[in-house]
């Protein structure tokens, strides 16, 4: 488990740091402020999984980052809320995938790797959640294979919400978009077999 220090903070955090909040069932809400850099490094290789937050009034929590907010313009963060959950009971969150191999439609046949969905719904003990699931696609031999949710391998403890048959990643055929501009436009005539003019004479 990963450990993150924090400290406690009044309003305002200090420079270079992120004002942070600390809840959960049973516990009163901590003030906190965490420094920018040390938990950028942390969120990145973890995620939303459980974490240690020790902070300086000799405290220790093991804690999930459940929520951030970041600053619309500059994409900076500016607020965190870590939960201390009940570690004997579910929770659910999202997980992002990680797509792993090269798929041979892709190298072979010119084909386009298409993810239709890049986070899984998942459920399990909060010591049992995964940073990321891994999705391999070197089976991804022709444009008529697919990976859905249910051929995901997730680690044990951990149950998928997401739709057992919705198409994870999938590979699909180059578009020749010079062929279809080359083709010449067809227009359909009426079923009565006269042309549009005799159909316009007809009806005036």
């Amino acid at each position: 488990m990963k450990t993150l220090e924090a400290k406690t903070r009044k309003k305002v955090a200090e420079p270079g740091m992120i004002p942070a909040v600390l809840y959960g069932p049973g516990l009163e809400n901590v003030l906190l402020q965490v420094e920018r850099k040390s938990f950028e490094k942390v969120f990145q290789e973890v995620g939303e999984t459980l974490i240690s937050l020790k902070v300086d009034n000799g405290q220790a929590y093991s804690v999930l980052i459940y929520d951030t907010q970041k600053n619309p313009r500059t994409l900076e963060l500016i607020h965190i809320d870590f939960y201390q959950p009940n570690l004997k009971e579910e929770v659910e969150t999202e997980v992002p995938l990680e797509i792993e191999g090269e798929a041979p439609a892709v190298k072979n046949l010119e084909g386009t790797l298409i993810t239709n969905i890049k986070e899984l719904k998942i459920k399990a003990l909060p010591s049992n959640l995964p940073n990321k699931i891994k999705v391999d696609v070197s089976g991804l031999k022709t444009f008529d294979d697919f990976i859905l949710v249910k051929d995901i391998k997730v680690p044990q403890g951990v149950t998928v919400l997401d739709n057992p048959e919705e198409i994870v990643v999938q590979v699909v055929e180059p578009e020749n978009i010079e062929e279809e501009l080359a083709q010449p436009v067809e227009e359909k005539l009426p079923e009565t077999g006269e042309t549009p003019v005799e159909e316009e004479k007809k009806e005036s």
